[in-house]
């Protein structure tokens, strides 16, 4: 191998092994959370977590992909000495994890292709996608399709709700001022004027006395004097004892309205 492409392929594997630090260390923070501090924990805070996880493995992806890392799928790794006896070294690197590198942890950890229960399973899905015809595994294709897009538009519909109804809940309905202002007029008579309708307390012909005192907002009794024309007079004397004519009628009426706020 030359010497730039060791140097470069150096460089991304130590790159490589810091991502992968960052993200082995978010890695057990979360873990520790949910382990000893389940209790106290938010969702927010676990949405934090999540966001942190998934930013580290963008950016190990791009780091992966960049056009100046080398495909490692193309190195080969041989372990030169295998030994039952303990290492310090490896047990460092590894941070406790493989005491040894013997035949036994070897293939484990060199592995390259997936355990061989796991690798019998995928042959036989395999197998079984084979065989099944064109047409049926089309028709297939878009019963999934189609269950995916009703779950989509099920999961949207749900979402619009939702947001709706937060927006209803939080639009006010009245207005505080207004509400202010008639609990203190109805509490305190706060902004109701005092003037009386036109006409009242006032010059008012003789024919309209009796309304007049019907329109007056005090309260109690008023006495009030009716004219009686000079016919009706005439009858009152003939009809009642002679020599008293009564030139008016005292008549005591009731207010009709009567304002709550006139003392």
């Amino acid at each position: 191998m030359p010497a730039r492409e060791e140097k470069q392929l150096e460089l991304s594997v130590d790159a490589l092994i810091n991502q992968v630090a960052d993200l082995k260390n978010s890695l057990a923070s979360f873990i520790y959370k949910l382990e000893n501090e389940y209790e106290r924990l938010t969702w927010p805070s676990v949405l934090d977590s999540f966001a942190l996880l998934s930013g580290q493995l963008n950016t190990l992806n791009k780091v992966l992909k960049n056009e100046k890392t080398p495909l490692l799928r193309n190195q080969v790794l041989i372990p030169l000495i295998l030994t039952p006896d303990r290492d310090d070294e490896i047990l460092r690197l590894t941070e406790g994890r493989v005491p040894v590198f013997s035949h036994e942890v070897v293939p484990d950890h060199l592995r390259t292709k997936p355990d061989p229960e796991v690798e019998e399973q995928e042959k036989q899905l395999c197998a079984d996608a084979a065989h099944i015809a064109p047409d049926l595994a089309q028709k297939q294709f878009q019963s999934l399709n189609k269950m995916c897009s009703n779950l989509l538009e099920k999961i949207s519909k749900e979402e619009r709700e939702s947001e709706s109804g937060g927006l209803r809940q939080n639009k006010q309905t009245f207005n505080p001022a207004d509400t202010n202002a008639l609990v203190a007029a109805v509490t305190f008579g706060k902004g109701l004027s005092n003037r009386r309708p036109p006409g009242v307390g006032g010059s008012v012909p003789p024919n309209q006395a009796g309304a007049s005192s019907m329109l007056s907002g005090t309260a109690g009794m008023q006495q009030v004097q009716i004219p009686i024309p000079t016919n009706q007079q005439q009858g009152i004397v003939q009809s009642g004892q002679p020599g008293k004519i009564p030139s008016n009628i005292k008549t005591n009426i009731k207010s009709a309205s009567m304002h709550p706020y006139q003392r």
